[in-house]
């Protein structure tokens, strides 16, 4: 019983998110305390919630202060040579930038953050997609799955905890796996090349020097960027800025409320949300925020922020809180200038903590009533006895469901020493299931359980449903092109 209503309380509660008929926090918390109730232990919802959000307030602290960091350090200028950079690469070319957004997102991965890849990702690439009117669920697409198979590094996590729950050593996992990890980040990129052919069709390959530089009414793009007739591009809408956050429309250019970006007559991007409400929130080069004497600085502190990190000098949540307080008062010494800082970055913590919090109901549930041991158990049970030698594929294939319904403590701690055991019992080697428990990551990165998600979503103002619905299909292929280059590659 408690099988068949842990599968039904996940499949409630994607099925609502996903067809928009409660909020994600809504549903993180509503739907798992009725399924409490269903089975019997409604009496010890409490204990399961405390414990859900004891569990997790490491987590909340650590990205309610990453998102104050990283929100003054693109407030005072550090990653606007990023900015630059990419729009030289990208030169206003659809396709260029989605691969661009492939790119950035496995490089910034190398810190072993989730979280601090999507703030940095996003606050490099999202004017540009808001200014050509591109479709924002292909960024947080793309980077969340880039993310999600740089997520198998030593320092990331899952390797980790596969090494910690069998025993092994965390090289002997990772370093076989590296082929089969490069192969799924080349399928990756690959995707983003596909995807951004599609929204060069889409919206024609711009000829713009400089995206982020005021408009001045039009401008002439080829459609579809075949050297085809020019035509016309509107600006997107530019709604009423924040502080020091827009960009000011051209002089001389009044844009209509409401008017759609080009390409999109309704003015919602492929579930993007409608882009002419929220106008375009660009890096303007002329912000008041800006610290140019202080950008090597900032650097710095960056920099050994996120070494202490990779070394585990401290714990992060305990680097991000003094990385916070060194930003915001070197940078913004004066009192009523730190307080508009936080007010201005107030919205995103609320918004991430409050959902970090609501997953401590969704996990605590799931875990106190011991919904996630029996499904564990059912799905280990249910493999024949004639695929016990072929454990190791067994283990790939169940990754994908299991780490995407799951924690990765929950997988790798309480189902990984199962199915190696079960493996174990054929001949199959311990290290074989521990790297075949690895590829699942890139599907896992989009799991509604894993906080960092929540960051990019909210940063990129996408329904967490509609990332959902675009993203699981190709983060699930990319999983399965990882496995499929193990096994052919003898790793597996």
């Amino acid at each position: 019983m408690l099988t068949v209503l842990g599968f039904a309380m996940i499949a409630t509660f994607l099925v609502l998110i996903m067809m928009k008929k409660m909020s994600p926090i809504a549903a993180l918390v509503l739907v798992p305390a009725l399924f409490c109730v269903l089975v019997g232990q409604g009496a010890q919802l409490g204990d399961y919630v405390l414990e859900g959000v004891g569990n997790l307030a490491p987590t909340a602290a650590m990205l309610m202060f990453a998102i104050v960091y990283f929100g003054v350090m693109i407030d005072v200028g550090l990653f606007d040579p990023i900015v630059r950079g990419i729009l030289r690469f990208c030169k206003a070319d659809p396709l260029r930038i989605v691969v661009g957004t492939a790119v950035l997102a496995a490089i910034v991965s190398l810190d072993g953050d989730g979280s601090t890849t999507f703030m940095i990702t996003v606050s490099a690439m999202y004017p540009l997609y808001k200014r050509l009117g591109m479709s924002l669920v292909v960024m947080t697409g793309v980077a969340a799955t880039a993310n999600g198979v740089m997520n198998t590094l030593p320092w990331g996590g899952p390797t980790a905890r596969a090494a910690t729950a069998l025993k092994l050593d965390a090289g002997d996992i990772f370093v076989p796996m590296i082929p089969a990890l490069g192969a799924g980040l080349l399928f990756v990129f690959a995707l983003a090349y596909v995807l951004g052919r599609r929204e060069r069709k889409r919206l024609g390959h711009l000829t713009l020097d400089e995206a982020l530089e005021p408009r001045t009414g039009t401008v002439l793009a080829a459609a579809g960027g075949d050297g085809g007739p020019e035509r016309p591009v509107t600006a997107p809408a530019l709604a009423s800025p924040a502080p020091g956050t827009s960009l000011p429309p051209a002089p001389g250019t009044s844009p209509a409320p409401g008017t759609p970006p080009a390409g999109d007559s309704d003015g919602d991007i492929d579930g993007a949300g409608p882009a002419a409400d929220e106008g375009f929130q660009g890096l303007d080069p002329e912000r008041p925020t800006l610290r140019p004497r202080l950008y090597w600085f900032n650097a710095a502190l960056t920099v050994a922020l996120l070494t202490a990190m990779i070394m585990e000098l401290l714990p992060i949540p305990v680097l991000f809180l003094i990385g916070a307080a060194l930003a915001l008062t070197v940078n913004f010494p004066h009192m009523p200038d730190q307080k508009a800082r936080i007010a201005a970055h107030a919205d995103n913590v609320l918004n991430v903590a409050g959902m970090v919090f609501a997953a401590a109901v969704f996990t605590g549930v799931l875990t106190g009533t011991g919904m996630v041991k029996h499904m564990a158990d059912w799905l280990v049970g249910a493999v024949p006895e004639a695929m016990g030698p072929h454990m190791a594929l067994v283990t790939g294939l169940l990754s994908l469901p299991l780490t995407y319904f799951m924690s990765n403590d929950g997988f790798y701690f309480g189902v990984l020493p199962v199915l190696a055991e079960a493996g174990a019992a054929h001949g199959v080697s311990p290290l074989e299931i521990a790297r075949a428990s690895l590829v699942g990551q890139a599907l896992h990165m989009s799991s509604p359980l894993v906080p960092a998600v929540y960051v990019l979503v909210g940063m990129a103002k996408v329904e967490f449903g509609d990332h959902t619905r675009f993203t699981v299909k190709w983060a699930a292929l990319t999983s399965l092109v990882v496995l499929g280059a193990g096994l052919l590659l003898g790793i597996i």
